[in-house]
């Protein structure tokens, strides 16, 4: 009757340690690393262990009869890990050297170390093997149960017909229904694990999706800004193209209708102005159609370059002698200089580099009032790790109304100006400077701006020499 007590006893103070084991590791273990929860596993299952002994049933001055082998059995379908399960066995083991040394602690010591080894090896075979799960549990148990009942009776001090008859079938039943009813209890254990397991991961799936959401409506507004703004500058730019085209086919359909309605009556001088404008008109449609037809094939990557050999000392002269009219009639400074170290010719597409070249000192008449425009044409080196390259470098560098820092990127795309009214004031659709930036491109070169607002602007076409 003794023995049931004590047994008792055992198994209340090992549900009681389970359930404040359990609660503990739901609320701090639960979210520590994998390694912080083995360890404290190991250090639960041996404190497990002493405290079996601590109660267990004393029979004569040294043998104590417990069930500290339980929570090895627990251990065994909790953390099938071999090492684990022969650290907390020999552990358990050595917790009952603290009830003084004899040769029932040495038992103990070498049972439960052998019960160790022997958890390990079933840990290996419940990873391993197909069958189901239950029938695993109830091997483990019966094994690790019958095991410490031959360990007793070939070490312990305890006469082995006093074992077998008056307290083996009072602990081996004990022993095998508690681990059963802890088989249950781990079960549900890991049930409730596996569960806040999938609760964890949807959380995190779940936050995953919210921020992929929230990364794909970033987007989704970025793109809608984009489509506004797309959609602003077609209708800007359709209203700029209108106006550029209605100008000079205005003036050419007035005109033409003039000397046809006028012929008699209108002198030789009067037609031959008249033709002039017609004539002009003419050009500036002409070097509007051309300009899209540019940007269209730059955009769809068919816009022939060839290269051959071009003479940069031609340059200064053609365009002095195309610029030379504006700046007189403007009353502008205009200078052309061409640097000693500049080479005679390079190899890039003339017609190109000559159309990039009209286009900035386009504009540069155009936004300058009073003061000077100027190209200067020089050389550049610029070190690229163990490469030393060499730029034809074209500065066209004016006095006129500059453009703001937060617009030097803006003015390189097609159809935009630095400000809306530019193009009222100025005229010009803003296809000049996207046009040139991607024949600069194309050439394998690329332009630089430097200008500050009412101080001038300085652009730069960087050729490789």
């Amino acid at each position: 009757m003794e023995y049931l007590k004590i047994f008792f006893i055992n198994t209340a103070l090992l549900i009681t340690l389970a359930y404040l084991g359990n609660l503990i590791y739901k609320h701090t273990i639960t979210y520590a690393p994998e390694r912080m929860k083995k360890i404290s596993w190991v250090i639960l299952a041996i404190f497990a262990g002493w405290i079996s002994t601590v109660f267990g049933y004393r029979l004569g001055e040294h043998a104590i009869f417990d069930l500290r082998y339980v929570p090895l059995i627990i251990s065994t379908l909790a953390y099938p890990q071999p090492f684990i399960l022969i650290l907390i066995g020999v552990g358990i083991g050595i917790t009952r050297l603290t009830f003084g040394i004899n040769e029932a602690t040495v038992a103990g010591v070498l049972n439960l170390s052998i019960l160790g080894f022997v958890c390990a090896a079933l840990s290996l075979w419940v990873r391993r093997s197909n069958v189901a799960y239950w029938i695993k549990r109830l091997i483990v148990i019966l094994v690790v149960n019958l095991m410490n009942a031959v360990n007793i009776i070939a070490f312990g001090v305890v006469p082995d017909r006093m074992y077998i008859t008056d307290i083996m079938p009072i602990t081996l039943s004990a022993g095998l229904v508690l681990s059963l009813l802890f088989a249950l209890i781990i079960r549900d254990f890991q049930l409730d694990l596996l569960r806040n397991g999938q609760i964890i991961r949807a959380n995190e799936l779940l936050s995953a999706q919210t921020e992929e959401l929230h990364k794909n409506k970033i987007i989704l507004e970025e793109r809608a800004k984009q489509l506004t703004l797309a959609s602003q500058y077609k209708s800007e730019f359709l209203a700029t193209m209108s106006h550029e085209l209605r100008t000079p086919l205005n003036s050419v359909i007035n005109l033409s209708q003039l000397i046809e309605e006028n012929n008699d009556s209108l002198n030789r001088e009067e037609t031959k102005e008249y033709a002039g404008i017609i004539h002009r008109s003419g050009e500036d449609l002409l070097m509007l159609i051309n300009d899209i037809l540019d940007l269209s094939k730059v955009e769809a990557g068919k816009l022939d370059i060839n290269k051959e050999d071009l003479n940069v000392s031609e340059i200064p002269e053609l365009l002095t002698l195309q610029f030379s009219v504006a700046a007189r009639l403007k009353g502008l400074e205009f200078t052309v200089t061409l640097d000693s170290q500049v080479p005679q010719v390079i190899h890039s597409d003339p017609q190109r580099v000559q159309q990039i070249l009209r286009n900035l000192l386009s504009n540069a008449f155009k936004f300058t009032m009073e003061g000077h425009i100027s190209l200067n044409i020089r050389t550049f080196e610029q070190k690229e790790g163990a490469l030393q390259r060499r730029w034809i470098v074209f500065d066209v560098q004016d006095t006129g109304i500059g453009i703001a820092a937060e617009k030097h990127d803006i003015i390189f795309e097609a159809f935009q100006q630095a400000d809306a009214t530019i193009g009222r004031k100025y005229g010009g659709t803003g296809l000049g400077l996207s046009i040139s930036n991607d024949l600069a491109r194309l050439l394998g070169g690329f332009i630089t701006l430097h200008s500050e607002e009412k101080q001038g602007s300085r652009f730069s076409l960087y050729l490789p020499l």
